[in-house]
């Protein structure tokens, strides 16, 4: 999808955009290889060119400094298409007492990785968000990565995201995570099935209180379906943007 788009160029928008596509200019390649662009002076046409054979390096590299600067953070769904097995996936759990961080799960489509309070290493968590190409997650632009940030700053390195929250409003999709689960027919395992965020504190509460792991391991399995579950509404969600344009 991201070699689609030209939403990247400057000052062009997505009326902009669809006016190219309407002229049979599909992709990067089309458009630089197109004599003339219909609205475009000849020298614009030729800055747009090398823009995109800018944007064609930075593909082929896997610069991801360069989509930061050029794409607007509402279309950085455009990427997911290209780079969903370099994607991971965030959600954290906090004391909502306290505001301790209790818990980060990060999910890379195959495993989950659950850092739990007493063995959070941010230095870790750094490394590991380095080692992929694109962060999703649900609502995380509000509140997840101003979170980390603000209590660890170099924890979260900067790399496009792909925050399924507004994604997914684009489409129809509305509610919290587990109301977009239902509408999509997503389907949590019993233990977890009726949990809700508030949830979260009572249960860190018994585990401190008895030291009985079945309590912290409720606990990570709810967190585990919180990352999991955006990798269905992830491919779900870009599936139906990419086909509205």
């Amino acid at each position: 999808m991201i070699q689609q788009s030209f939403v990247l160029l400057d000052r062009v928008g997505e009326r902009k955009e669809q006016r190219i596509r309407n002229q049979g200019i599909s992709d990067w390649y089309d458009f630089i290889q197109a004599e003339h662009v219909k609205g475009l002076s000849s020298k614009s046409k030729k800055y747009f060119d090398r823009q995109l054979m800018r944007a064609q390096q930075a593909l082929r590299c896997e610069d991801m400094s360069y989509f930061l600067q050029h794409l607007p953070l509402r279309e950085h769904w455009r990427l997911y298409e290209h780079f969903r097995d370099d994607a991971v996936f965030l959600d954290i759990e906090i004391d909502s007492i306290s505001g301790d961080l209790l818990m980060v799960g990060l999910y890379d489509g195959e495993d989950v990785k659950t850092l739990v309070r007493g063995n959070l290493d941010m230095d870790g968590l750094r490394r590991e968000l380095m080692r992929h190409k694109l962060l999703v997650s649900f609502n995380g632009s509000v509140f997840d990565v101003p979170f980390l940030r603000k209590r660890y700053p170099k924890a979260i390195p900067n790399m496009p995201h792909l925050d399924l929250r507004f994604a997914c409003k684009r489409i129809g999709l509305s509610g919290g995570l587990k109301d977009i689960e239902k509408q999509l027919g997503i389907e949590r395992p019993q233990q977890v099935k009726d949990m809700y965020g508030g949830d979260v504190y009572l249960l860190w509460r018994k585990y401190l209180a008895t030291g009985d792991d079945e309590f912290l391991n409720i606990l990570i399995e709810y967190n585990e379906q919180d990352v999991v579950n955006l990798k269905p509404i992830a491919d779900h969600v870009c599936e139906k943007l990419a086909a509205s344009l």
